[in-house]
């Protein structure tokens, strides 16, 4: 250490007049106690105030340029010694040196810049000011090619500095990208795939890029799918694997390299460690197949490449998604039913599915999740039937599959997204399906159960579900057994609440509900109707500018049905309707000027 503080003396002095020998023997010094003690020698050169004297030799006379670049990138790899190289004013010479063509200057000085960078926004700030990222992306361009030993490492190098510069930094990684780093950077992968260390690089920064929307319509126009694909099928190591996961998970939520990975490839690949993987209990072995299995399902999310793989339900990759669903793996059991929830989104797969007996499998899977179940598939399995339920040929078979009744099973179900799906495939079965609409009408427990959930504030949408349900048993059944039911339950106050809600489909569903009752069982709902204010409803609605000209119809032909009821007939007319309704007659929707003519006519005659 004596050695130490003497060659900081010494270059002091000498760094201004100096012949290049005694500063090389200084600059090697530093660089020994450097290797020695990292921390305490970078301390020491910071108290020295020497830094602001490197600045004087990092130029393109010197020759000592490396050695200095070297030393700047040794003590930045300590945390306290970034800013003091910026404020030292080392970044803007260090920029310049990118210039030279000696690859051991380049080398250092990429170090040197990439350590400052690392974690410090006053380091990348001054890159930037500097102009540093633009000469350095430049270099990769021109040297890609080149396969020798040295030029990869200062590659590796860039790549490491401009990682460094752009971490977690929205702006500085948009900037590299209009740089065009990223075909370079897929270019470098594919040339220096031998290269472990430059490919790790690589990987990293494409991680680091990939989570930037402006970066996958980029990486969309490069052959990245194909090249990462051949890197993982040569991996071994579950590291390199997890890395390139890393990757692929970001890119595979753009629907085009969806598409390409699926073409490289990929699915093969994520089936095959799902296969080795299954049986394992080993916990590298336990998160691949998890991964594996959901970038599977993630791949399944793209329209294109998901029909792909269907391939008209002959397709050897749905076979084998199918035989997931009664695995004794949950991880796989999920997947399976998520992967058929994300094929079932169009009518002509629901319909192949359901007639090749999808339906009994999904049920059989429900089933083993029914007591104390795993929420996860409950809710995935339950969204693959709701999706299967869409085309109106599979209501009846899969109602007479037994599916209600295996649905019904959750009603006890306290999770709300259970809650929500479990809602939406009774939705989806009933509709337009009278003999099942009634059956369930006339189930008591599940009726309670949703005028029960129709409170569920916390939960915005089982609360929107359970209106809806409600609302879809009285209008597909038409029955008055549903409707006595529903209002025992005390389901009516949120049908009329139902009326005012911000989207337009639930009003209207609500409105035809509530006329339904009003037609076939005022009597029996009266009260309620009072209680609920419905009458009041129907006038702010039929009074509001902004309600839809189907809003105002329903309400209309509501108020015509209403009037049979003495003591809602009173408040219709404490309300001054005529008023309103005349003028509604004339509307620009003819539909809704007749039905205001109509109106008009039974208020006067009543009134």
């Amino acid at each position: 250490m004596d050695n130490l503080s003497d060659a900081l003396k010494k270059l002091k002095i000498t760094a201004i007049d100096s012949t290049a020998d005694s500063l090389e023997g200084c600059l090697d010094c530093l660089l020994q106690a450097l290797a020695q003690n990292n921390t305490e020698t970078s301390e020491k050169i910071q108290k020295s105030g020497i830094l602001q004297v490197f600045a004087s030799l990092l130029t393109p006379q010197s020759s000592c340029m490396a050695k200095v670049a070297n030393i700047i990138a040794e003590v930045a790899k300590n945390e306290f010694m970034r800013n003091s190289c910026v404020d030292a004013g080392l970044i803007p010479p260090l920029v310049q040196l990118l210039n030279c063509k000696d690859q051991e200057v380049l080398l250092q000085t990429g170090r040197a810049l990439g350590n400052i960078c690392y974690d410090s926004h006053e380091g990348r700030s001054a890159v930037d000011h500097a102009g540093g990222a633009q000469i350095v992306v430049d270099h990769l361009r021109s040297l890609c090619s080149k396969t020798d030993p040295a030029n990869e490492k200062l590659l590796t190098v860039f790549c490491g500095m401009l990682m460094n510069y752009s971490n977690e930094n929205d702006t500085l990684q948009s900037q590299l990208i209009n740089m065009g780093v990223i075909p370079t950077l897929v270019k470098l992968l594919g040339i220096h795939c031998q290269n472990a260390a430059l490919t790790e690089m690589c990987l990293v920064a494409f991680g680091n890029l990939a989570e930037l929307e402006s970066s996958k319509e980029q990486f969309a126009y490069t052959n990245i799918a194909e090249e990462i694909v051949k890197l993982f099928k040569k991996q071994i190591e579950h590291d390199k694997k997890e890395m390139i996961f890393e990757v692929l998970a970001p890119l595979a939520e753009n629907d085009i390299i969806k598409l390409q990975l699926v073409e490289a490839g990929l699915v093969e690949c994520l089936l095959e460690i799902v296969q080795k993987t299954v049986d394992s209990d080993k916990e590298d072995d336990i998160a691949e197949l998890k991964t594996a299995s959901d970038l599977m399902v993630l791949l399944l999310l793209g329209d294109e490449s998901m029909q792909k793989l269907f391939e008209g339900g002959k397709g050897s990759v749905f076979q084998r998604v199918l035989s997931w669903i009664p695995s004794n793996n949950h991880q796989l059991q999920l997947a399976g039913a998520l992967a058929i929830a994300n094929f079932a989104r169009n009518d002509g797969n629901c319909i192949h599915m359901v007639d090749n007996g999808i339906v009994q499998k999904l049920m059989d899977l429900l089933d083993r999740h029914v007591e104390d179940g795993n929420v996860t598939v409950q809710h995935a399995a339950l969204s693959a039937l709701r999706n299967l339920a869409i085309p109106v040929v599979n209501k009846a078979k899969m109602l007479s599959a037994g599916v209600a009744e295996a649905v019904l099973k959750f009603l006890r179900s306290e999770m709300p997204p259970v809650q929500f799906k479990l809602l939406g495939t009774l939705r989806m079965l009933i509709d337009a399906q009278a003999e099942a609409a009634e059956q369930l009408g006339k189930n008591v427990k599940l009726v309670e159960r949703l005028v029960e959930w129709c409170e569920a504030k916390d939960h915005a949408g089982v609360m929107g579900e359970s209106n809806r349900l409600l609302s879809a048993l009285i209008r597909h059944s038409k029955s008055k057994d549903v409707i006595r039911t529903i209002v025992q339950s005390g389901g009516i106050k949120h049908l009329a609440t139902m009326a005012t809600s911000e989207h337009v489909i639930m009003q209207n569903e609500a409105l035809v509900a509530l006329a339904l009752i009003a037609a076939l069982e005022l009597v029996t709902a009266e009260k309620d109707l009072e209680n609920a204010k419905l009458v009041q409803i129907l006038h702010r609605l039929l009074s509001d500018e902004r309600s839809a000209p189907e809003i105002k119809y329903n309400s209309m032909v509501l108020i015509c049905a209403l009037m049979g009821s003495e003591p809602l007939h009173k408040e219709v007319q404490n309300l001054a309707f005529l008023e309103v309704v005349s003028k509604l007659r004339s509307h620009e929707n003819k539909t809704v000027a007749q039905q205001a003519s109509l109106t008009e006519q039974r208020l006067a005659v009543e009134s």
